[in-house]
């Protein structure tokens, strides 16, 4: 068990060594894509990986958990090869397409194995480093585009095909830890495992509270925080020292579980609310190189504080023996729920970034609210 697991280290860091994370969205803006049109891309994207959600969920269930890995691992490296090598907006569509079917894939399959392999108690801190090991790959890409490759943005893409296609190679020595039953009558029908998981009380209201927590720091982090840092009159080299900080800073969520033990769940979830909050609201009044870049890293902290929180109580409030499935259907709200942030998201910076920052923090309040409902449907925090 302890094999599968740093197996899943290495394979997360290699999968966080995108060399043009820092310039993500200035690589799509070089080859004539617009800000509409990247957010327009990930809602298309999340369209589709609702629709492949539970399908993939039942298959992992059905063929095991280290075939779903290893397909999804290879896709994930054709998909960067197809970003190389894209020069217009169908070329990054179709990169997000194939993202969406291995995002549908992974889905629940990788915290499944974590969680069964490290065991309830353990599986908060597991998740912790292995999140931080995926921003210490994620670290080292950005050292090597800052110090080596500046401008040079194809080479960024290339270099990242090698590190998914090392990681690709390496799920071919998992174990296998939740083989598909022998028999097909033993499975659990579907019908059966949707109205276990949607048993779990508030869990609709928990779901849409992640998901507005974690769009926030996925389109800021990494669409809006450019757009910002360009506003402000930072350079390319700037840019690229800045981001190695806020990835340096996403190593602590290995922490995670240390901090919710020393606030308690209930305060930890109100500090993961309130503080990308602040932060979004810092962005939204600022145009000043040194808050903007305080108000990235505050939000940077709090997801990898936050994102091994909630994998663990998604985790503990599945109710089947199809966990990949139970997961898969929690994905599919989430994924909801991001569609239409990212939308929004997208077309408030196209007319004024400001707003943008303004409906973020907005959203991070609500989100708050939401996680107050749900304390008091249930135990879990």
């Amino acid at each position: 068990m302890k094999r599968n697991i740093y197996l899943m280290y290495a394979m997360t860091f290699l999968q966080g060594m995108v060399f043009y994370g820092a310039i993500a969205t200035l690589y799509r803006q070089s080859q004539g894509v617009t800000i509409f049109q990247i957010t327009l891309i990930e809602s298309i994207s999340y369209a589709l990986t609702i629709a492949l959600e539970v399908p993939w969920g039942m298959v992992a269930d059905r063929i095991g958990y280290k075939r779903t890995l290893v397909v999804c691992c290879w896709l994930y490296f054709l998909s960067k090869i197809i970003f190389w090598q894209a020069s217009d907006f169908g070329g990054f569509l179709a990169e997000r397409v194939l993202l969406s079917v291995v995002i549908a894939g992974l889905s629940g399959v990788d915290t499944s194995v974590l969680y069964l392999c490290a065991g309830p108690e353990n599986s908060q801190h597991v998740f912790g480093v292995y999140n931080s090991l995926g921003m210490a790959g994620l670290l080292t890409a950005s050292a090597v585009y800052t110090l080596f490759i500046g401008e040079n943005y194809r080479l960024a893409g290339l270099l990242t095909v090698f590190s998914y296609g090392a990681a690709a190679l390496l799920s071919l020595a998992l174990t296998e830890v939740h083989p598909a039953p022998e028999k097909a009558e033993a499975r659990e029908p579907f019908g059966a495992t949707l109205r276990a998981t949607l048993a779990a009380p508030g869990l609709l209201v928990f779901l849409i509270a992640v998901g507005l927590l974690t769009e926030v720091h996925q389109t800021v982090t990494v669409f809006l925080n450019q757009l910002q840092y360009e506003r402000c009159g930072m350079g390319s080299t700037a840019i690229g020292a800045v981001y190695i900080a806020a990835t340096l800073l996403g190593l602590c969520g290995v922490w995670s579980a240390a901090v919710t033990r020393r606030t308690g769940s209930r305060r930890a979830a109100v500090l993961f609310c309130l503080a990308p909050a602040l932060a979004c609201g810092l962005l939204a009044f600022t145009d000043r190189a040194l808050l903007s870049v305080g108000g990235i890293w505050l939000l940077r902290v709090s997801d990898s504080l936050f994102q091994p929180f909630q994998a663990q109580l998604q985790n503990r409030q599945v109710q089947t023996t199809n966990r990949a499935t139970a997961l898969s259907i929690h994905a599919m709200i989430l994924d909801c729920v991001a569609i239409g942030t990212n939308l929004v998201f997208g077309a408030l910076a196209q007319w004024d970034l400001r707003l943008a920052f303004g409906f973020g923090a907005a959203v991070c309040l609500a989100a708050l609210g939401l996680l107050a409902f749900w304390r008091r449907r249930t135990h879990l925090a």
